[in-house]
């Protein structure tokens, strides 16, 4: 019988993997490459490692997750086509979990007092710009996912009236912009991780809130937009 999950985490330049069980959402196991555009040549290596390591195989998994976006684009897509394929070979389901919902669970679950903050995990989206949104902390969305172009009213509304933590690769762009502002937090370092992924992944198992493997795109939140190269 199926044990576990396999969680993938591709968003941000940390490639990163993780194992739970079905039963009790506990880890087995985990590993993650900080190597700036690894994730095409070492996303299937790791988790290859990841379940040799902890002494299971492809067989003894009951589903695949993925971090949903937004992020970085090609990111996401590397992510969403190895979840795809090995849902796709393994006749598994597929769960997708948010980026960002993921990453505020993340901040919760080791915050003291988690219940005083509200959490807006903040990626960068380049320039001034981020994709964000805010979480209680149980889980419950307040601001939905959305890109914010950043400056000194940016948010006024909810830090008026409530104790907001800022955290991911995209808030150091804004605390210079907040000044003396009581109401924000600021927590550096944060990453997005495929343990917080996998931990939210049981619980929608359980819920069976699958995708369809066929049609599944990430949650990409912008248009990406391409050029064409300059004939020379």
């Amino acid at each position: 019988m199926p044990l576990i999950i396999l969680a993938l985490e591709t968003s941000s330049p940390v490639c990163s993997v993780a194992l739970h069980r079905i039963a009790d959402a506990s880890l087995v196991g985990q590993s993650e490459l900080r190597l700036d555009k690894s994730h095409s040549t070492h996303l299937t290596i790791l988790i290859e490692q990841l379940l040799e390591n902890t002494g299971h195989s492809l067989a003894d998994l009951a589903a695949v997750a993925v971090s949903d976006g937004p992020g970085s684009y090609t990111g996401l897509r590397i992510g969403a086509a190895a979840a795809k394929g090995l849902c796709f070979a393994l006749d598994i389901p597929l769960v997708a979990v948010s980026t960002l919902k993921a990453l505020a669970a993340q901040v919760a679950e080791v915050t003291a007092w988690p219940e005083t903050q509200l959490y807006c995990p903040m990626l960068d989206a380049r320039r001034t710009e981020v994709y964000a949104a805010i979480y209680s902390h149980e889980g419950q969305e307040v601001m939905a996912p959305t890109p914010l172009l950043l400056d000194d009213d940016t948010l006024a509304e909810q830090l008026a009236h409530h104790s907001v933590l800022f955290f991911g690769n995209g808030a150091a762009k804004f605390q210079p912009l907040l000044g003396e502002q009581p109401n924000a937090g600021f927590l550096k370092g944060i990453e997005p991780s495929a343990v917080a992924v996998g931990a939210l992944a049981v619980a929608a198992f359980h819920r069976q809130e699958f995708q369809d493997v066929a049609y599944y795109e990430p949650f990409y939140l912008k248009e990406v937009y391409t050029t064409t190269p300059k004939a020379k």
